[in-house]
C-alpha cells in the first residue's frame, strides 16, 4: 500500500511506545526506520519496527538505561543495557562527535545491544559536523565463515564517511551476503531467497528463509569478506560484545571520529575529495545508459524523490500488523497509539 511518510511516523513512533519506549526514543527510532524506507530499504524500515517489537515481546526481563562506563577526553564506552540499538548507536555517535570536535579525534564503543541499524545513517551526521569517520558493530552470529556452514560471525556491517566541498561521501556495506532483515521480511512476505545465500541447521544450501533463520547465512567476498568480517567481530568483542551473542542481544559497536584538519587544511581536502568524486562519476562507462556512481548516491537520489513525493510504497501485510500491534496496546489501555504528526522534520 501507499502511504503517507508523516502517517508511517506516527505509526512506527505508536509501535514503539507500545513496547515501552517512551515519545523520545520512539522518535529516535522512527526517523532512522523511516529514512531506511525513504532510502529504498525497505528491509530496514517499518518491517524493521515488527522485528523490535518480537524481540522485545520475546524478552523476559526489562531494558536498563545506556551507562557511561569509561570516558576519557578521546573515548568513550557505554553499556547499552539491552537497548535496541537505534538509540545506542546514536548514544555513541553524538558521544563521538561532541569529542572529536573538542579534541580532533575520538573513539566510542558500546555493548548490549542489538539491531544497531543503517550505519550510513550515523555517518550522515558525522560528516554534517565536518567530521571523517568509521562506523563498525557486529552481533548474533548468523553469518558462516568462508568454507563453513554454521554461523561464526554477524551480518558485520562496516561503513567509511567523508566530508566535501559539495554532498559527503559514505560507504556502507554488510560483510554478509544478505542482511537479516532482507530474510525476515522474505519471511514476512512468503518469498524465497536466491541460491547460494544461505544454509539449514544441517549445513545444506536453502532458498527457505525460515530454515536459513535456523542455519546460516553465507559470507560475502568469499575468504576476503571473511576475513573483513572475522576482524571486525573481534574488534566489536573489544568494545564489550561476548564471544557468542544469543539471537539479537550483545552485540558491539564502534565510532571513530576525527577533524580533517588534524592532517592538513580542512578546506583544502574537501576540494580535493569533491574534486575526486567527480572524476569517478565521470568515468567511462561499461554502459553508457549507466553512469558510474559514488557510494550513496542512489540512497540520497531515492530519497530526495520520495520526500518530494510525500509517500512510499509498503506491503499491506506489515502496516496491518503494525497497526494490530498499536490498536491492542490502546484496547489494554497502554501507550497511546493515536495517529499523530511527529515533531521531526520529514525533509531532513
Amino acid at each position: 500500500m501507499r502511504i503517507a511518510i508523516s502517517d508511517a511516523r506516527a505509526l512506527t513512533e505508536a509501535a514503539m511506545q507500545s513496547v515501552g519506549h517512551d515519545a523520545r526514543e520512539a522518535a529516535i527510532i522512527a526517523d532512522h526506520l523511516i529514512d531506511s524506507e525513504l532510502r529504498g530499504l525497505a528491509y530496514g524500515g517499518l518491517a524493521r519496527a515488527l522485528s523490535i517489537i518480537e524481540r522485545i515481546r520475546a524478552t523476559p526481563t526489562p531494558r536498563d538505561p545506556i551507562t557511561l562506563t569509561r570516558e576519557t577526553p578521546a573515548s568513550a564506552h557505554f553499556d547499552g543495557g539491552d537497548n535496541v540499538g537505534y538509540l545506542v548507536g546514536l548514544r555513541a555517535t553524538e558521544a563521538a562527535v561532541s569529542k572529536a570536535q573538542a579534541g580532533g579525534v575520538a573513539v566510542v564503543g558500546a555493548c548490549r545491544t542489538w539491531y544497531t541499524g543503517m550505519y550510513s545513517y550515523y555517518l550522515e551526521r558525522i560528516t554534517a559536523a565536518g567530521l571523517a569517520g568509521i562506523v563498525i558493530g557486529s552481533g548474533t552470529q548468523q553469518v558462516a565463515p568462508h568454507g563453513g556452514t554454521e554461523g561464526r560471525l554477524g551480518t558485520n556491517p562496516i561503513a567509511f564517511g567523508f566530508p566535501t566541498a559539495a554532498e559527503p561521501v559514505i560507504w556502507d556495506i554488510g560483510t554478509a551476503g544478505l542482511m537479516i532483515g532482507e530474510v525476515h521480511l522474505k519471511r514476512r512476505l512468503g518469498e524465497r531467497l536466491a541460491p547460494g545465500q544461505a544454509f539449514d541447521a544441517q549445513g545444506r544450501p536453502t532458498e527457505d528463509p525460515v530454515a536459513a533463520l535456523g542455519g546460516a547465512f553465507a559470507v560475502w567476498g568469499g575468504h576476503k569478506g571473511s576475513g573483513l568480517s572475522m576482524m571486525i567481530q573481534l574488534t566489536a568483542m573489544l568494545m564489550g560484545q561476548v564471544v557468542a551473542p544469543g539471537p539479537q542481544r550483545d552485540g558491539g559497536f564502534f565510532v571513530l571520529a576525527m577533524k580533517p584538519e588534524l592532517f592538513g587544511d580542512p578546506d583544502d581536502f574537501r576540494a580535493r575529495a569533491a574534486e575526486y568524486v567527480d572524476k569517478v562519476r565521470n568515468t567511462r562507462p561499461l554502459d553508457p545508459r549507466q553512469p558510474v556512481r559514488m557510494p550513496f548516491d542512489r540512497s540520497r537520489a531515492e530519497r530526495a524523490r520520495r520526500l518530494a513525493d510525500g509517500a512510499f510504497e509498503v506491503p499491506d501485510a506489515v502496516v496491518s500488523a503494525l497497526q494490530r500491534t498499536v490498536a491492542a496496546t490502546d484496547d489494554r489501555g497502554g501507550p497511546s497509539g493515536t495517529i499523530r504528526r511527529s515533531a521531526t522534520d520529514d525533509r531532513r
